[in-house]
């Protein structure tokens, strides 16, 4: 990986350019246990995929990783110690101990995204189909190619419908979101599998709440999904946002934040910020970023840990907040379209 010893980092010197922001503090405090986890939520590393290669910022630097230089990201997932990647739609790359290789190959339908789970990484393709890898095995995952209501899904442009999301919840629970074709639940490990909202929804997202596998969300087109049921029922949310065409979402501690915008061209897109707890209206996040996003932050590209936030453009820009979204600043500029970012 590039910048790690002298000699390389004479070579990041000559390729990369640098990049240095104020951090504004979340809080002001002056107890020893409390200032450690600011000093720790401040200095966690960030990782942003691109049509070009793979970055990081690590504090106030941001250097590429050289083994994915030169190559579009597709997908992020963090899993404990290890970090993947979807590279091109057609491989799996890892991160161990700081090395990336290369792990599986994908053949047939390009993969579109992936997620961890407790029996293996969950692969989501092009044409709706589930992959499972497990060691250096891929197999399909033959009961989603009978879920009820596969024949109805679609996309508005004729083309077959793709799997656009996966999240895996804290009890083992698997959502899967097709677009168009809406969430799909297993939880038995990806034996059997139903519907679990109506089509039409035209979800982008599906996000199981990192702590509360009751909780499931949804960035859709008819605005903010929630399920406290794991799925069995939902809710949709549009108060306080100025549209309600949705394309990502992420958790961070109780606060849900969602990127809006009026249609799929991303006019006059934005990001809103609620309380999980009760149905309080959305508010905007200003503070730091700019009047309006000039496309929309994609389905993978808004990601949250804890109270660190962090948002990634088509124009190469990342934003970080530090608070949950209250309060924003650029960590990074000038980097290539942004597709994917993770904590």
């Amino acid at each position: 990986m590039s910048g790690v010893g002298v000699l390389g980092l004479v070579t990041l010197l000559d390729t990369m350019v640098f990049h240095t922001f104020e951090s504004r503090p979340v809080l002001e405090t002056s107890h020893p246990e409390a200032r450690a986890s600011i000093i720790a939520t401040m200095t966690s590393r960030i990782r942003v995929g691109t049509r070009d290669g793979l970055w990081e910022l690590d504090g106030d630097q941001v250097f590429s990783v050289e083994a994915l230089t030169g190559k579009s990201l597709t997908s992020l997932a963090v899993d404990g110690a290890r970090v993947r990647a979807l590279v091109d739609g057609r491989t799996v790359w890892e991160c161990a101990d700081s090395v990336w290789k290369e792990r599986a190959a994908i053949e047939g339908s390009a993969a579109t995204c992936l997620a961890p789970t407790s029996s293996g990484l969950l692969i989501g393709t092009e044409k709706a189909h589930l992959l499972r890898l497990v060691g250096d095995e891929i197999t399909r995952v033959e009961a989603f190619e009978m879920i009820d209501g596969r024949d109805r899904w679609y996309t508005p442009w004729g083309d077959p419908a793709d799997v656009r999301s996966i999240s895996a919840a804290v009890d083992g629970a698997l959502h899967v979101n097709v677009h168009v074709g809406g969430v799909a639940r297993s939880r038995d490990g990806g034996r059997t599998w139903m519907p679990t909202i109506d089509i039409e929804s035209d979800v982008h997202q599906v996000l199981a709440h990192p702590r509360h596998p009751e909780v499931v969300l949804a960035a859709a087109a008819d605005g903010f999904g929630v399920s406290r049921d794991g799925g069995d029922s939902w809710r949709f949310l549009t108060a306080g946002m100025h549209a309600h065409y949705l394309r990502a979402v992420a958790v961070s501690d109780d606060i849900a934040l969602v990127s809006a915008s009026t249609g799929p061209g991303g006019r006059r897109a934005a990001l809103y910020r609620a309380s999980l707890d009760g149905e309080a209206a959305f508010e905007r996040c200003g503070d730091g970023l700019p009047s309006w996003f000039g496309d929309n932050v994609d389905t993978g590209c808004l990601a949250a840990a804890g109270a660190v936030v962090v948002c990634g453009t088509e124009d190469g820009r990342v934003f970080r907040s530090l608070d949950g979204g209250q309060r924003w600043d650029v960590a990074a500029k000038g980097l290539p379209p942004v597709t994917c970012v993770t904590l």
